[in-house]
């Protein structure tokens, strides 16, 4: 038997509720859980380790500021607003048939995407979703024991100028070249006529390993509501770490 997925499907949710959902998904529950986003409102998402001052324009982000947050996984500062898709996996550790460390995991999530581009060219490079040379997917896991979380930002779009708040990171992927962001990026909406289509046609794909059932959003906000540690956070500016 193929194991249980919990499949929510969600619209204009905040990042750093869906975050602070995940975390409780992740420490507080057993059960395997998929949980798609689109709609939120812009925000900076900084990794557990990421330090604002290198990563952010303090001046371009003051003229027009967003929620800064601060996520409970590793990996890079991501840019996100109404136009991002979120994809997150979260899974007990029999659940899929590869080693869980982080690069099988990501190279098992990239095999998912992979038969949704058959006819651009589709990589994983490093830790990111690309065609060709342009980065349209970018990725950060967190692994505890018996248990993993994959959650990923998928650009439909994005607005450059939310993009132009990001220094450029001091260490980024070797086919980077060091290229601005816009340089750097592509749209998922070149490629995919809707993004509701490209969402189901992942879901289709997950049910290939899964067997799918469909989950309210109270349920997320229940376990929510459980004892478990809670990292995910609300920053600013005036943080030193």
């Amino acid at each position: 038997m193929k194991p249980l997925l919990h499949v929510v499907e969600l619209t204009e949710e905040p990042i750093l509720q869906q975050l602070q959902w995940e975390e409780a998904l992740l420490r507080a529950d057993a059960r395997n859980w998929c949980l798609l986003n689109r709609g939120s409102p812009p925000a900076i998402v900084l990794g557990i380790s990421g330090q604002i001052q290198q990563l952010i324009h303090q001046e371009k982000w003051s003229q027009a500021p967003v929620p800064l947050i601060r996520r409970f996984s590793g990996g890079g500062t991501v840019v996100v607003d109404e136009n991002t898709l979120f994809v997150t996996l979260i899974c007990q550790a029999q659940a899929v048939s590869v080693p869980v460390f982080p690069r099988p995991l990501m190279q098992w999530t990239a095999d998912l995407y992979r038969p949704l581009f058959n006819s651009v060219p589709f990589h994983l490079k490093e830790n990111d979703y690309v065609v060709g040379e342009h980065k349209w997917g970018g990725n950060a896991q967190s692994i505890i024991r018996g248990r993993w979380l994959h959650h990923s930002s998928l650009l439909w779009d994005y607005n450059p100028t939310y993009m132009d708040y990001l220094q450029q990171p001091p260490k980024m992927p070797a086919y980077r070249q060091a290229r601005s962001h816009t340089d750097f990026l592509c749209r998922l909406k070149d490629y995919w006529p809707d993004c509701r289509l490209f969402q189901n046609a992942f879901i289709e794909q997950l049910s290939q390993q899964f067997e799918i059932n469909y989950t309210e959003k109270k349920e997320l906000e229940h376990i929510a509501t459980l004892p478990h540690r809670k990292a995910t956070c609300l920053i600013g500016f005036s943080e030193d770490s």
